[in-house]
């Protein structure tokens, strides 16, 4: 059904990637936004670019960013992450991807993740199943929490809040095993079936809109904490499905 959104996407992740990995191979400036974020030289070419193409392309859509903001009026929104993991980036670490989302009316219908430096491209669109590098991904079978592995961003986020701490201890406790990859790294592993639960605390829009979209074609369940929808500023976990509502239920403990 987005078909041609979906090729035009990864179009523009292959441009996207081409100017990502000449600044990450290269010199760079790095700014700290008022948020204390880091920015880099890449995130703004990137998105630039990706601007760019989509208002020639498609000139009725809105276009949201992390860097720009909300562009244009419609009822479809395009929406970018440049640089997903820019400490990362910054940090010559190749766990950093670029993330393009499409939205139409409340609904996130397509999703592209890609991460050149790692040399994984994943892609999803509403109906069509999910693939990375072009081949069919799916979420891995597992049934219990003693038997999947854990994901989660900073730890930190976890353990400051006094609300969340026992549940997360319990998740970690409980888990076969736990390691933290953050930012689109953690979601992509559990919708390829490489690991089963991926959490985070708080997530802004273009963060999770593509990994959304990705891991719920690959088999698997996104969900607020609390079970809700996402929603920008919202907690995120992504798991397996099979696991889902019993991770749920140990981290609202």
């Amino acid at each position: 059904m987005f078909d041609d959104e979906l090729s035009f996407a990864n179009e523009i992740a292959d441009e996207a990637a081409e100017i990502a990995l000449s600044f990450f191979h290269g010199e760079f400036e790095v700014r700290t936004k008022p948020d204390q974020s880091p920015v880099t030289e890449a995130d703004l070419a990137v998105e630039k670019m990706v601007r760019e193409r989509l208002a020639g392309r498609f000139p009725a859509d809105a276009v949201r960013g992390e860097e720009g903001g909300l562009s244009g009026e419609g009822e479809r929104t395009w929406i970018v992450d440049p640089i997903d993991g820019t400490a990362n980036f910054a940090g010559r670490i190749p766990i950093w991807s670029t993330l393009l989302a499409l939205q139409a009316g409340d609904e996130l219908v397509m999703g592209v993740v890609s991460a050149p430096a790692l040399g994984e491209r994943y892609a999803a669109a509403s109906g069509g199943g999910a693939t990375r590098n072009g081949r069919p991904i799916h979420v891995s079978d597992a049934a219990t929490i003693e038997g999947s592995m854990l994901c989660y961003g900073d730890v930190e986020e976890w353990l400051v809040d006094d609300d969340a701490r026992p549940g997360f201890r319990e998740l970690v406790r409980r888990s076969r095993r736990t390691r933290g990859f953050g930012d689109f790294w953690g979601h992509m592993l559990v919708a390829s079936g490489r690991l089963e639960i991926m959490v985070e605390p708080e997530l802004s829009i273009w963060d999770y809109a593509p990994l959304a979209v990705i891991v719920a074609e690959a088999g698997g369940r996104v969900t607020q904490i609390d079970g809700g929808p996402l929603a920008h500023g919202g907690s995120c976990v992504s798991t397996n499905g099979a696991v889902h509502d019993e991770v749920l239920r140990i981290l609202a403990t």
